[in-house]
């Protein structure tokens, strides 16, 4: 099981492919598996869905697919067999054997509709044996409807029908007659009342032209509506444990869906539904915005869960990024992981000093240790990195004896091991980016190494590159201004040459040029 999806997405139609759609646009990776077995597969077209009345249902599946796959969706036939918690996520097996890992699942299998049992219902069932007023009643307008009684619904559905033709009959079938009050609202409107069992339908060529009575009566109609029973495809969630759920109206079963809240989420975590299974009385319109609904909270969902792996990761970062181990880690990651050019701000503030002791903090592969020693100063070289300080020593020696001769290479930690008080001309620390207290800890013991007259020098990224597309560590306690540092010397110790934020030319990841800045603090110790 190496294929891991945020979310499997069971069922490809309306609600399934909306719900894929709004994902895939939220960048996610989303399998839909879809066993093309759509409840409108019968029906010659959507209706009530808004710029898209009449489209033929095989055209609206075909388009969202489209829709879904160019976002990077991935679409597949066939069925879900089971899905099995695993870990946080969920093991999906397919049918054929096929098992892939999913965060999350939206499950938007559908229903079933139950029909009674009149023989050619089925083969008629949504041509002209109908349930939905809203989604056949301007098709079949001014015809002959005959409304078959499954249950004590079966009057309103025969006045809501009888919005659309003035030619409605109420076919009791099994039902009793109604009562006196509905008898009278049932004349009110020239409803009809026909008793007796519909023992079949009476089909001439391709179209409905009545039913058929047990008495052997024909009873006229070009359209029969029926209320079938809505029982969801809840199959993939059984071994979740998810089971269907009664839905009554006015105390009348008329089907059963999965429980779930607004947004389709499920009883179990990490599981939602949207469409039919969840809401046995959606129109395709309201399948697809349950599809919305939940793919919007399936994304804010992982969103939540990927902060909380992020904080989690970023804890341990910034608990372990300056041990020893890491920068080994570092290093032996690549050949080379600096330039091997001094940097910058060294070069212009020390320059034009004259030499003397240096300690150079964090020394990396020793491109600051090596111009300092060509210039004639004797240089201290401290880094936390044996392979750092190997190929540092490399790089002096090929410099020349002259060069290497003027640089000790020390392997130490200087939070642990600080450096000797009034030793130094000049203390150089490039870009030691650690968290607020150490880093204060840290400076004023480099402060505390410069000897009288000597100079400090500390540069670092300023926190105002993290608004830049500049390839930065995103550990904003790790960043500083110059006049944070300098806010930290006693001014009867110091005079603060500059404390300023310094702009120089980068190039982001993308290519780009950017401008970025350089936090420095040039500070000389009074004599």
């Amino acid at each position: 099981m190496d294929e891991t999806y945020d979310v499997v997405v069971v069922g490809g139609g309306a609600a399934g492919l909306s719900g894929a759609l709004a994902l895939v646009r939220a960048r996610r990776s989303v399998l839909v598996v879809d066993a093309g077995e759509p409840r409108n597969a019968p029906a010659g077209h959507v209706h009530n869905y808004l710029a898209r009345e009449g489209t033929p249902p095989a055209d609206l599946v075909a388009a969202g697919r489209d829709e879904v796959t160019r976002y990077g969706g991935e679409v597949v036939a066939g069925r879900v067999d089971a899905a099995t918690k695993d870990g946080e996520g969920f093991a999906v097996t397919l049918d054929g054997g096929r098992t892939v890992r999913a965060r999350r699942l939206l499950v938007a299998t559908g229903l079933v509709d139950e029909l009674p049992d009149v023989p050619g219902l089925a083969e008629r069932w949504g041509r002209d044996v109908l349930h939905c007023p809203y989604c056949h009643g301007w098709e079949v307008r001014d015809r002959r409807i005959g409304v078959l009684a499954t249950g004590p619904l079966a009057a309103h559905q025969a006045h809501l029908w009888r919005q659309w033709s003035r030619h409605v009959l109420l076919l009791l079938h099994h039902a009793p007659a109604p009562d006196a009050g509905e008898a009278e609202r049932l004349a009110a409107r020239e409803i009809a009342v026909v008793p007796g069992p519909v023992v079949g339908l009476e089909v001439t060529g391709d179209a409905l032209t009545g039913v058929r009575l047990a008495s052997g009566e024909v009873v006229e109609l070009d359209a029969l509506v029926v209320a079938p029973r809505f029982t969801a495809r809840a199959g993939a969630l059984e071994s979740l444990g998810l089971t269907p759920v009664d839905v009554e109206v006015d105390g009348y079963v008329i089907g059963r869906q999965i429980p779930a809240d607004p947004t389709g989420a499920t009883a179990v975590p990490g599981v939602w539904v949207a469409g039919n299974v969840a809401d046995v009385r959606a129109q395709v319109i309201a399948a697809a915005a349950a599809g919305v609904t939940a793919g919007a909270a399936i994304n804010a969902d992982l969103v939540a869960e990927d902060t909380r792996d992020a904080v989690d990761a970023y804890r341990h970062r910034v608990h372990t990024m300056f041990d020893e181990a890491a920068w080994e880690e570092r290093y032996l990651s690549k050949p080379a992981v600096w330039s091997g050019r001094p940097n910058p701000q060294l070069v212009t503030e020390a320059g034009e000093l004259a030499p003397g002791r240096a300690l150079d903090v964090g020394c990396g592969e020793g491109a600051d240790a090596v111009w300092l020693a060509e210039r004639g100063w004797q240089v201290t070289a401290v880094d936390i990195a044996t392979t750092a300080l190997e190929r540092a020593a490399a790089h002096a020696a090929a410099a020349g004896p002259d060069v290497a001769g003027r640089i000790e290479w020390v392997h130490a930690d200087l939070r642990d091991q600080p450096p000797a008080e009034g030793a130094y001309d000049l203390v150089s620390a490039q870009f030691m980016q650690l968290p607020a207290e150490p880093r204060r800890e840290m400076f004023a013991r480099l402060a505390a190494a410069v000897a009288p007259g000597g100079r400090l020098l500390i540069v670092g990224h300023h926190p105002h590159d993290l608004r830049t597309t500049v390839h930065r560590p995103h550990f904003p306690d790790m960043l500083y201004t110059a006049e944070e540092v300098a806010d930290s010397l006693d001014p009867a110790v110091w005079e603060v040459l500059a404390a300023e934020a310094r702009p120089r030319t980068a190039v982001d990841p993308e290519g780009r040029e950017i401008t970025i800045h350089d936090a420095v603090l040039v500070a000389r110790r009074r004599g």
